[in-house]
């Protein structure tokens, strides 16, 4: 499980370093919207509404900016999202996911497709990098407060593959069919997350060096800055040494 690990801290630093709030805000919106268009309003009877509202409060969203999005998702007029992954190589080989939710397919595959190009990649069909990765659920989790012996025991019973602590948050990885039994365990505990989502492991990692990392770095920035943009994942291997120098 070490390689996912490392993955899931590089994720979490970079999402610190790179991340503007009106950005995350952004996404959040949307995935509220689809959420109450997908499953009514109330959050009671909503278990993806419920999980929206969750990790808007892990990011800090106001509550008057979570009442707002609601409103707006249970709007007739509002705008009617669709979710789509796209798949592709990044320079030197590196596979890359990038998962949407756009209002405008035609307008955010083109998006995509001159991204790839842009940085010498290329835009592939869809599936034909999933052998590649491995849908995961990933929680993030404050620590405080939490007895760590006891707290193992019972998210282990409940689909628990990895536990991570690292500083004052805790990382719980779980098979993806796993994901609402955890989420449903962790709701019974009283426990908020910080954040709680699929995510799209790689199985193995891509070395590159340093020159190279960088051309990577700026497609993934790329895709990571566009508005119909949700989640990037990649292959490629950073090391701390590498991650030192893109700092």
């Amino acid at each position: 499980m070490s390689g996912h690990n490392k993955w899931s801290t590089i994720k979490r630093k970079k999402g610190a370093i790179d991340a503007k709030r009106s950005k995350v805000f952004s996404r959040i919106n949307k995935e509220i919207t689809v959420a109450v268009k997908e499953g009514g309003p109330d959050p009671d009877g909503n278990p993806r509404l419920r999980l929206a509202i969750a990790n808007a409060k892990g990011a800090s969203m106001p509550k008057d900016n979570i009442t707002r999005a609601i409103n707006k998702g249970a709007d007739k007029d509002a705008a009617n999202y669709l979710e789509t992954s796209y798949e592709g190589y990044a320079p030197n080989g590196i596979a890359v996911f990038v998962d949407c939710t756009t209002d405008n397919i035609q307008r955010t595959v083109s998006n995509i497709r001159s991204y790839f190009n842009k940085f010498g990649g290329n835009l592939g069909t869809n599936g034909s990098l999933a052998f590649l990765f491995d849908r995961k659920g990933v929680f993030t989790i404050p620590k405080a407060g939490i007895n760590m012996d006891e707290f193992e025991m019972e998210i282990i019973d409940a689909g628990a593959e990895d536990i991570q602590l690292e500083d004052d948050t805790i990382t719980i990885t779980t098979a993806m069919e796993d994901f609402g039994a955890m989420l449903k365990k962790l709701e019974s505990m009283k426990i908020e997350t910080e954040n709680a989502e699929l995510q799209r492991i790689p199985r193995t990692t891509v070395k590159v060096d340093k020159e190279a990392a960088r051309k990577v770095m700026r497609l993934l920035d790329l895709f990571e800055d566009d508005d119909d943009v949700t989640n990037v994942f990649h292959n490629m291997e950073l090391t701390d040494e590498i991650m030192e120098d893109l700092e």
